[in-house]
Order: C-alpha cells, then sequence, then structure tokens
C-alpha cells in the first residue's frame, strides 16, 4: 500500500542568520529566520511525509512555542519524523522536492542536500530528488525576502 503527502513551507530571509537548506550550510550574505534552523527544505520534506500518513504537520511535533526545539537542527527533527513514520508502519518510497530561491544560486549543492535527506531517511540517494528554481524575479522570492519549498513524498507500508 501506498499514500502521498505533499509539503510547503517558508522562512524570511534575514542578516545574522546561517542559510540552511537539506541540512547543507549554504554560503551566503544572509540566511533563514525561524524557531529551529528554518531549513525550509527538511520542513517541507518532514510535512510531506506526515501528509502522506494523516499525522498532521511538524508544528505539530515540534511547537515553535516549546524551548527545546529553539535552534534545533532540521535534519535531526526529520529524523524523529522517520522514525514515527516507521512506527506507523511506513518507508520512504521516495521524495521530490523543489527549492524556490532567487539567489544563491544551489546546483552546487543540490548532490549533498539529497545525500543527508537519503542517510537520514535511511533509503537510497535515486530515491530522493531536490531541483531548485528561481521565480524570475517575482513575488516575495524573486525579490529575494525569503526562500520556499515544496515536497512530495511517497509513503510505502512496510
Amino acid at each position: 500500500m501506498f499514500r502521498i503527502g505533499h509539503g510547503y513551507d517558508v522562512h524570511r530571509l534575514v542578516e545574522g542568520r546561517k542559510l540552511i537548506l537539506g541540512g547543507v550550510d549554504v554560503p551566503h550574505t544572509v540566511g533563514l529566520l525561524g524557531h529551529s534552523d528554518a531549513d525550509v527544505l527538511a520542513h517541507a520534506v518532514m510535512d510531506a511525509m506526515l501528509g502522506a500518513l494523516a499525522l498532521g504537520d511538524i508544528g505539530h511535533l515540534f511547537p515553535d512555542t516549546a524551548d527545546e526545539f529553539e535552534g534545533a537542527d532540521s535534519m535531526k527533527l526529520m529524523a524523529e519524523v522517520v522514525r514515527v513514520c516507521r512506527e506507523n508502519g511506513y518507508k520512504i518510497g521516495n521524495i521530490d522536492a523543489t527549492v524556490i530561491a532567487q539567489a544563491p544560486k544551489l546546483a552546487p549543492f543540490i548532490v549533498s542536500m539529497r545525500e543527508n535527506i537519503a542517510r537520514v531517511c535511511g533509503c537510497d540517494v535515486s530515491q530522493i530528488s531536490v531541483k531548485a528554481t528561481t521565480e524570475e524575479k517575482l513575488g516575495f522570492t524573486g525579490e529575494k525576502l525569503g526562500i520556499s519549498a515544496h515536497a512530495v513524498a511517497l509513503m510505502e507500508k512496510i
């Protein structure tokens, strides 16, 4: 049996923060603002996995009102989401994700993002797709005010 879920996340770009995407520290002049490390890619992927199993979203598991998640490494949070999914009888079939950012160019970091997500999810890197696109200078991402990500996860019964 298979189940599919969609995830979406967005965070504002600000000075004084690191830009973490898919667990990769991407060199940039600004970073994403959030309660955790604000890794929009990881957050969208986690929401897709949880959504596929009708288990809510990451805000339910890791509320931004909880001090223990302040500055949290999203890849560690993803490991917990994977554990919850397995506890519910599912594993990753595949994940397809897109990061929407006008800058910086993400192509040099895509392989590392895929490898990080695959490692945490306990699957082969061939099961993880990460793409990046701009919005041709349109909207908040095009104006470099924030970065967003979409993800779809196919979950497979264990």
